[in-house]
């Protein structure tokens, strides 16, 4: 079913739900006003009748032709009539009780069928007194008895049913009445989102994300534009990252590229190069090589980095920071850096390769900018990673762009990589729920500060001091 089919079925139902509901209220305080008016007729009746026995009469009788339903009769406390007197009226349970309840019992009141005509009958213990005029003359009720008399329903019923009949064409108006009104509704409801729907389509056919919507108003289809124009901010703000990161991800990839391509052309005359020659070559394409991977395992690093993690776990970081101390030495040697580490056990949640790699991104850095036989100083304690190299340091015009992907600082153009490691830490340090940021160390150098959040041990989890 359409949403518009749905709308006119649910205004359809509300309003015949009601109309439903009031007329059945309707006929109901109907009925009971009806019927009430004649109980209090019966009421007066039966007080009028037993209020002065020396002279009212009590008969068993009841009416004929147009009087028909109209009936009284009188039930000794024995559940009987008087002898001689007819039975004119059915001598129920409720009447043998109050009849012999010597005048105690309440006024009943039932509904019933005499001679084929529905009747309203009242039912009044008499309590013991004076005798009462009878058919068969006076009565003596020394022991209490019962009065009950009856009243025809037919002009009620008639009222009802005329009743009935404007009720019901009152519920067929209304689902009439509900079902145009319903497609009124559903048409002009329908209009906007229908005009929206229609400019989503067309946006929908263009390749171009850099169309907006009107914002509208302040109602729900305007927070609905203005959502769509947030998703639309979004996806172009992506594809536009993308195209930059294909574009910048050339560039990168052009040099080494040109270099390998320079070499793989001296590599055709390698018969005319001597020994040394070719071992220059051959390191040369090596290095080329290794910045290929190198630059590709990054872009690989930032492309999963933007997806969710599916693995988490508790991880002892300061063993992260020293397993990448250690890997760090080693290429340190050759230019004498040195790396020191203090480090106290902490426990961080996360991907352990991811944080590797972030503290693998930041040592690299380091070692970068110091000078040969320069130190690098690391500590590692309640989920923070300081690294501090004795290098040139961080210019402050560089502070904001240089965690920003392929950023390379002018004095870093000289130098080996690919702007992309920086970027690495700051989306791990991001998805990971920490953060990182750069520092000009006193003394001189840069000082980077990796923070995690800090979790608690697991259980039965060695520790070591």
């Amino acid at each position: 079913m359409t949403f518009r089919g749905r709308l006119v079925l649910t205004a359809t139902t509300a309003v015949l739900v009601v109309v439903v509901l009031g007329s059945i209220a309707t006929y109901v305080v109907a009925y009971n006003s009806l019927v009430g008016s004649i109980d209090v007729t019966l009421s007066q009746t039966a007080r009028v009748l037993i209020g002065d026995p020396n002279t009212i009469s009590i008969g068993n009788v009841c009416g004929t032709g147009a009087t028909a339903g109209n009936c009284s009769q009188v039930v000794l406390s024995n559940g009987t009539t008087y002898p001689g007197d007819p039975v004119v009226l059915p001598i129920t349970d409720v009447v043998r009780t109050a009849a012999a309840s010597q005048g105690t019992q309440r006024d009943q009141y039932l509904s019933t069928t005499v001679n084929g005509t529905n009747v309203r009958e009242i039912v009044v213990a008499i309590p013991p007194g004076p005798p009462y005029r009878g058919n068969s003359g006076f009565v003596s009720i020394t022991n209490g008895a019962a009065l009950q008399i009856t009243a025809p329903l037919t002009g009620v019923n008639e009222e009802l049913r005329h009743l009935a009949y404007a009720l019901w064409l009152i519920v067929l108006v209304g689902i009439t009445v509900a079902v145009v009104l319903g497609l009124i509704v559903g048409r002009t409801v329908l209009r906007p989102l229908n005009n929206f729907t229609r400019t989503v389509e067309e946006l929908a056919e263009t390749p171009d994300v850099s169309q907006r919507l009107d914002p509208g108003g302040p109602d729900e289809l305007g927070r609905l534009r203005r959502a769509f124009n947030r998703l639309l901010v979004a996806l172009d703000t992506s594809r536009e990252s993308q195209r930059q990161l294909v574009l910048d991800a050339s560039h990168e990839l052009r040099t080494p590229l040109t270099s390998l391509r320079t070499n793989m052309e001296v590599a055709r005359r390698i018969e005319e190069l001597t020994p040394d020659e070719r071992e220059v070559l051959i390191s040369d394409v090596l290095t080329q090589m290794d910045e290929l991977t190198s630059l590709v395992g990054d872009l690989a690093e930032l492309a999963r980095g933007e997806q969710p993690h599916l693995t988490t776990e508790p991880i002892r970081l300061d063993l992260v920071v020293l397993e990448a101390v250690e890997v760090a030495t080693t290429h340190g040697r050759s230019r004498g850096v040195v790396f020191e580490a203090i480090v106290a056990p902490t426990w961080v949640s996360g991907s352990s390769p991811r944080i590797a790699r972030a503290v693998d991104n930041l040592l690299d850095n380091a070692l970068k900018w110091s000078p040969d036989g320069g130190v690098v100083e690391i500590t590692c304690s309640d989920g923070v990673v300081v690294v501090r190299d004795h290098g040139p340091g961080v210019d402050a015009s560089d502070v904001d762009f240089i965690f920003d992907r392929f950023y390379r600082a002018p004095g870093a153009r000289a130098q080996p990589g690919s702007g992309l490691g920086l970027a690495i830490v700051a989306q791990v340090a991001r998805d990971e729920g920490g953060a990182v940021n750069v520092y000009h160390a006193e003394g001189g150098g840069a000082l980077f500060r990796f923070s995690l959040p800090v979790v608690p041990a697991p259980v039965g989890a060695a520790s070591d001091d």
